[in-house]
């Protein structure tokens, strides 16, 4: 780490909320119908919010650039500004003073609850512990970089509350610190009556705009209660694609296919017509500074409009879909998709999107635990499709043109999505025998052994030096079938395909 940052925070890392024994952890997002003056109330909160966020970062990098720049003036390291903690409490001690002396703050600080500032200092200590650990090399994923300002249009609007009156006051109305009694889209008396029996308590609330109107998210600690599955002694292998969302396999031999509505792609007409509309409007341009026209404001609301009514669509099939299978079968073995890598394909990137694979994994995680399951993720390298689900022969090739499996050995045909599900289910009775869990037991996700070579990444033939009739040393001649399968389909083929 540079000069001009330090090392962390030196304080011990934030734990989260853990339930009680016989407890678990349950979000329930509900939507809000505010009046005029809810309404306001809202915004000014989650813009306090950002605001103490902006101030926190604005905070901690001054020390930053200070000491980076007496760096460059040769002062000794012992006679620099010092750190300044990002830590939650140094956070708040620093902004309760400032509060007071900035006239920005002084003006309208009061106006807002507590829980508001809270809540941007608490994501400011929490993004500069992501960088600090990031650079460590102790977090997992893309690098991260140094916390930024959020934007006033591009940030998402946000408040948390954890303290203060939180309750649901009745079936249609939910009463939040200094925002009072707001009212409810839906009915939540059984989450009212679960209270009122003392199985569940509201842990914290966070009001958040999204997809064109407020929600409310309830942290809730609810009393863990399984629901076993109908079938827990079978187990369904599940292979995700494009023009069929869900080909799932039982060990039973049962094969069931969950369509592909392909919602964005049904809204497309209806989203290229808003779209121009809003093209013809004078819109914002943040750099001479123009304002939109309100023509231009009705338009985008449209267009907005339709990718919200696509979202609502997608997540309600994908809801649907993933409740029925841990509520049928105790175990389920999914694939481990790199769908980072997928959507790189620019031929299939929007219909891998619209499928949404990470979000289906993420709902059966869940959901499995919920009904007491266990969730098997396949080696990410294993060649599901390719291996014959009779005998076990692996193929060399197999294009994606080619949807029918067709064994060289034994002779075995079938559709390749519904091989892959057998395949797949089998492997939760390899894992069995190996010790890693027991049907129905709920427990953490597993991780399936690679592939039975050992591989951990695809080969190929080494490919013929350029000026030269020779081949790599060790390099054999190709045959003619793996160069055919080589060949990368058109985008109408690939479309098609999937």
């Amino acid at each position: 780490m540079s000069g001009a940052e330090p090392a962390g925070s030196g304080k011990k890392k934030r734990r989260g909320f853990e339930a009680r024994p016989g407890f678990h952890v349950v979000g329930h997002r509900l939507a809000l119908d505010p009046g005029v003056s809810a309404l306001r109330a809202l915004a000014s909160h989650c813009g306090a919010a950002r605001v103490a966020y902006n101030w926190a970062v604005r905070h901690v990098l001054a020390s930053w650039s200070q000491r980076a720049a007496e760096e460059t003036y040769g002062i000794p390291e012992a006679e620099r500004v010092a750190w300044r903690s990002w830590s939650l409490p140094s956070l708040r001690k620093a902004f309760n003073e400032a509060k007071h002396t900035d006239p920005f703050l002084r003006q309208w600080w009061a106006e807002n609850s507590k829980e508001a500032y809270s809540t941007g200092l608490a994501n400011a200590a929490a993004a500069f512990d992501n960088y600090a650990r990031s650079r460590r090399g102790e977090r997992k994923g893309a690098r991260m970089g140094r916390p930024c300002f959020k934007s006033k249009r591009k940030a998402r609007a946000a408040c948390k509350f954890t303290t203060g009156t939180i309750r649901l006051d009745d079936r249609r109305h939910i009463v939040l610190p200094r925002l009072g009694r707001i009212r409810l889209h839906e009915d939540v008396q059984p989450l009212v009556d679960a209270i009122a029996e003392g199985g569940m308590r509201i842990v914290s609330v966070t009001v958040r705009f999204e997809r064109g109107r407020w929600f409310a998210v309830l942290q809730t600690e609810e009393r863990h209660t399984i629901a076993p599955a109908t079938r827990p002694g079978t187990a369904v292998g599940i292979d995700l694609g494009v023009k069929t969302l869900l080909v799932m396999a039982d060990s039973a031999g049962e094969v069931r296919e969950v369509a592909n509505p392909k919602h964005y792609d049904q809204a497309l007409t209806q989203l290229r017509k808003a779209s121009r509309t809003v093209s013809r409007r004078r819109g914002p341009n943040r750099r001479t500074g123009q304002a939109p026209s309100r023509r231009w404001e009705k338009a985008n609301a449209v267009r907005n409009r339709v990718h919200h009514r696509v979202a609502n669509l997608r997540e309600n099939h994908l809801h649907q879909a993933t409740a029925r299978i841990p509520a049928e079968y105790g175990t389920v073995v999914v694939e481990d998709l790199n769908v980072k890598g997928m959507v790189r394909n620019r031929c299939l990137s929007r219909r891998i999107s619209d499928a949404a694979f990470g979000e289906l994994r993420r709902q059966l995680t869940y959901k499995t635990r919920r009904h007491g399951g266990r969730l098997i993720v396949a080696d990410r390298w294993m060649p599901s499709s390719k291996t014959c689900s009779r005998c076990g022969v692996v193929k060399a090739k197999l294009p994606l043109g080619v949807r029918v499996f067709e064994c060289d050995a034994c002779g075995f045909v079938l559709d390749r999505d519904a091989n892959a599900g057998h395949n797949l289910a089998a492997l939760a009775a390899a894992s069995r025998e190996t010790g890693t869990g027991v049907a129905g037991d709920p427990g953490p996700t597993l991780a399936v052994v690679p592939k039975p070579r050992g591989a951990k990444q695809k080969t190929r033939t080494a490919r013929t030096r350029k000026g030269t009739g020779t081949r790599a040393a060790g390099a054999t001649p190709r045959q003619g079938t793996e160069t055919r399968d080589r060949r990368q389909g058109t985008r109408r083929e690939q479309l098609a395909l999937w």
